[in-house]
């Protein structure tokens, strides 16, 4: 195989796929609160909606079923509803069609697409957003930057059973940063970001190696990350938001060992199903 995978090789009979923002790294809501969204506001010029909009913006990426949603979808859903409500956004149409239809969602696939739509204005906003966010994440102190409580022994526990896969829609580099100081890396075999496709391809892609998919467990906080292991026939495992440390104390205490004895799927799926749903009501 090629890209990111070239170097992988299966270790062990069964894998545990894991999320980063939101789900293993405490970053997700800093980043959407101070970031994305504040990003968004000047990129556009919105001040003057400022508070509803970073509401709604809040509310779509991080309290309910959108939750985790790809930077770009959720960009493209916000200003949707902003040319609705508030302004006329230029070329809109543009960055909706392309969000809509490409297979990759990152600055890179959106770098190619503005060479085959010259000059778009809808796309070079995007980008130029998007460029924005990553800057201003990167300014955030590290010390924000960490892991939920429990996360670093629940992936020791979980490396020593089974091979371990970061599936994150994240910029890449930050992805690597954050969990190489943080001591996340080391108990990892391979990370795929938001460059190596979606949760879903990747997932698909990994179970060419050889896993049986009930051998697979994706480990994730967003309707995304549970789609993407519906999709490919695998295990999900909920980390629920504002109960982070818990949910990686019961994967440690019970959840994996669903996965390892077969049992997964005997009422622990159903039941961590619906917790999951309940909480993002």
């Amino acid at each position: 195989m090629t890209g990111a995978w070239a170097d992988y090789k299966k270790k062990k009979d069964y894998l545990v796929c894991v999320d980063s923002d939101g789900c293993a790294m405490d970053t997700m809501d800093y980043k959407h609160i101070r970031c994305f969204g504040p990003c968004m506001v000047e990129q556009w010029k919105l001040g003057r909606w400022q508070n509803e909009i970073l509401r709604r913006w809040n509310e779509i990426n991080l309290y309910t079923m959108t939750r985790g949603i790809n930077r770009f979808r959720g960009l493209s859903l916000a200003l949707q509803e902003i040319d609705r409500k508030y302004c006329r956004i230029e070329d809109l149409d543009t960055l909706a069609a392309w969000v809509n239809g490409a297979e990759e969602l990152s600055n890179d696939a959106l770098e190619r697409a503005m060479e085959e739509h010259g000059n778009s204005a809808g796309l070079q906003a995007a980008l130029a957003w998007s460029r924005a966010v990553n800057a201003e994440i990167a300014r955030l102190p590290d010390e924000e930057k960490k892991p939920f409580g429990n996360v670093k022994n629940a992936l020791i526990y979980a490396h020593k059973n089974a091979d371990v896969a970061v599936v994150s829609s994240a910029n890449r580099d930050a992805v690597l940063e954050e969990w190489e100081r943080c001591g996340l890396l080391e108990h990892t075999d391979i990370v795929l970001a938001q460059d190596a496709g979606s949760k879903a391809f990747c997932i698909g892609e990994m179970l060419k190696f050889g896993y049986d998919p009930s051998h697979v467990l994706m480990c994730g906080d967003a309707p995304g990350d549970q789609k993407a292991a519906e999709q490919k026939g695998v295990w999900f495992y909920p980390i629920l938001v504002r109960r982070e440390a818990a949910c990686w104390r019961e994967f440690m205490e019970t959840g994996l060992d669903h996965l390892l004895d077969g049992s997964y799927g005997n009422g622990y799926q159903q039941k961590k199903t619906e917790e999951f749903l309940e909480n993002l009501k």
